[in-house]
Formats: C-alpha cells, structure tokens, sequence
C-alpha cells in the first residue's frame, strides 16, 4: 500500500506553486499525495490528517506566520494523539529552523531546497532505506 502524504498551506499566504511541486515530486516518486489547497487554518490541516490517515506531513508557508501556525498544528496532533511526522518549507529564515525543530518539525525545507533531497528525507522520514523505492 502506497504511503500518504498531506501536503497544506497554512495561513493565508495564496502563494502555492512550491507545494504543488513538492506534491507532484513525491506523487512521481510513488507516494499518495492530499493537496489541502490555499488558506488552510491548523485544524483544517489536523482534521484532513485524520479522515485521510496520512503516514506523514507536509507544511508550507511563505507569509512569515510559520512559527504560531506551525506550532498549532503540532499541539493539535498532541491533543489528537496522531503520531504523524511533520516536514515543512517555504520562506523560512535560518534562525527559525532550531525553533521549529524544538517544537517536533522533523524536516525543514528552505528556499532552494532541491526535489531529489526532499524526496530522500521523506523516505527516511518514513522509514524507507534509499534501496527501497525508486530512483530521484
């Protein structure tokens, strides 16, 4: 069984040509993408996490609001007891990268990042060794 991924826009940046890149890299990389859409609030993102029982999570945000949306997010799967890993990109400043690896954000994705390496750290994330899938 393939493994699910959410992809969400959280906040309301409008901006979503990167996450539908990321989403179409991991869809070609065998995965089962949700795309959440634009303008998605952190329970919007929890709830479809739940009904569509994803293995992993994607956020993104450009608007600058990463940290108090990201960090809702996180409480929200706490208060739902979802075990589920959360990697993020968008507009992220260096400084913000120990902050939101402290509050459980196991991956975080810069400007500039590339396909093949999100690609790889998700398979880690998903405990998949780079000899299980398919090429990058």
């Amino acid at each position: 069984m393939k493994k699910r991924i959410l992809i969400a826009k959280v906040g309301l940046d409008g901006h979503d040509r990167g996450a539908k890149v990321v989403a179409r890299a991991l869809k070609d990389a065998g995965y089962e993408v949700i795309y959440t859409g634009i303008r998605q609030s952190p329970e919007q993102v929890v709830e479809t996490a739940l009904q569509e029982d994803v293995d992993l999570i994607g956020l993104s945000c450009l608007s600058g609001a990463h940290i108090p949306l990201f960090k809702r997010v996180m409480e929200l799967l706490k208060e739902y007891n979802l075990n589920i890993p959360v990697f993020c990109g968008g507009t992220i400043p260096p400084d913000d990268v120990p902050v939101l690896k402290k509050m459980g954000i196991a991956e975080v994705f810069g400007p500039g990042s590339s396909l093949k390496l999100i690609v790889e750290k998700v398979r880690k994330l998903l405990g998949e060794g780079e000899d299980n899938g398919g090429n990058t």
